[in-house]
C-alpha cells in the first residue's frame, strides 16, 4: 500500500531504535524515504541499525543516549538535528520491563521502570513538542504502550502503571497541542517474537499456551507493526490523533489482563520461573 516516496521529506526519530521493534521501524521509515534517527543506551546495536540502513541506500544516524536524563535528551536530539536536519516525527519505543511478584519489588526496580517508560517518554515528548512549536511546524507524536495500560496487568505493576501514563498523555496532549498542528497517537502491540524483550517477559514453557490465547493463532511479526506505525506517521492518517491501536491479533479480547493466567501456577513454582528469566550477573575476577 505505501510507495518508496511515502515517508520522503520527513526525519523521524526513534527512542530505543537499535533493536526489536524500534530497528524493525526504523528500517521501515527508511526503505519508504524518511531519515532516520535513533537513540539508545548501547552503541553497538545503534551502529549496527545505522549501517544496515545506509548500506541498503537509506539516510540514517545515532546519538547514545538515557531517556530519564532530559538534558541529554535535548543534547542528542541537538546532535541529530545537526547531522539530518530537523526531527520532524517522534516515536516513543524506548522501554524497560520485567516480569515480577510484586511483593518482591524494590523501590529502585519500580523507579527505574517508570523513569524509562513514563519519564523517558515525556522528556522526548516535550523535547520534540518546544521545537515544534518554536518553529511553527507542527509534528507527529507516536508512542509504544500496550495492551495493559488500561486493564492492568499482574506481575508487571510497574509497566502497566507507566504505560498507562503514557496512553494518558497521548490523549491528553491530542487536544492540548492539536492547535500547535501536532499530532498524537499509540500504539498498543500484543506479543511479538524480537530479541531481547520477548524471551524475558515470555518463559518458553508459557509460549504454547499464550499462542492459544490470540484468536489468529499466532504471535506478530516486527514488520506488521512498522507497517502500521508507517501509516500513522504518514500524511495518510492527517486526520487521526488521540488514537490508540491495538495491533495483538484480537489477544486481550480474549484474555483481559497480559499476564493475570500465570495467577493458576503456585506462587513459590512461579518464583522459581520467573528467577531464570533474570540475566545472571557474571562473577567479578
Amino acid at each position: 500500500m505505501f510507495t518508496a516516496n511515502t515517508l520522503q521529506g520527513q526525519t523521524i526519530l526513534i527512542t530505543g531504535g537499535g533493536s526489536g521493534l524500534g530497528r524493525a521501524m526504523a528500517e521501515r521509515f527508511a526503505q519508504l524515504g524518511a531519515k532516520v534517527a535513533i537513540l539508545g543506551r548501547r552503541a553497538e546495536p545503534l551502529t549496527q541499525t545505522v549501517e544496515t540502513i545506509v548500506k541498503s541506500g537509506g539516510t540514517a544516524a545515532w546519538a547514545s543516549c538515557d531517556v530519564r536524563d532530559p538534558l541529554a535528551c535535548a543534547a542528542a536530539v541537538d546532535a541529530l538535528e545537526a547531522e539530518l536536519g530537523p526531527v520532524t516525527d517522534l516515536v516513543n519505543n524506548a522501554a524497560g520491563n520485567f516480569l515480577a511478584p510484586t511483593e518482591d519489588l524494590s523501590a529502585n526496580a519500580f523507579n527505574s521502570v517508570v523513569q524509562i517508560v513514563l519519564g523517558g517518554t515525556f522528556h522526548m515528548t516535550t523535547d520534540a513538542g518546544r521545537r515544534w512549536i518554536d518553529r511553527r511546524c507542527g509534528g507527529n507524536i507516536l508512542s509504544i504502550v500496550t495492551t495493559y495500560a488500561w486493564t492492568g496487568s499482574a506481575f508487571v505493576v510497574p509497566s502497566a502503571c507507566a504505560k498507562a501514563g503514557v496512553l494518558a498523555m497521548t490523549k491528553s496532549l491530542a487536544v492540548e497541542w492539536a492547535t500547535y498542528g501536532i499530532r498524537c497517537n499509540a500504539i498498543a502491540p500484543g506479543p511479538f517474537q524480537t530479541e531481547g524483550a520477548f524471551s524475558r517477559l515470555m518463559p518458553e514453557v508459557m509460549q504454547a499456551t499464550a499462542l492459544e490465547q490470540i484468536p489468529l493463532g499466532r504471535f506478530g511479526r516486527p514488520y506488521e507493526l512498522a507497517d502500521l506505525a508507517t501509516f500513522m506517521l504518514s500524511p495518510l492518517s492527517s486526520y487521526m490523533t488521540g488514537e490508540c491501536v491495538v495491533l495483538d491479533g484480537g489477544e486481550h479480547l480474549r484474555v483481559g489482563q497480559e499476564f493475570s493466567g500465570m495467577t493458576q501456577m503456585p506462587r513459590a513454582e512461579l518464583k522459581h520461573a520467573l528467577a531464570q528469566l533474570r540475566p545472571q550477573k557474571q562473577e567479578k575476577r
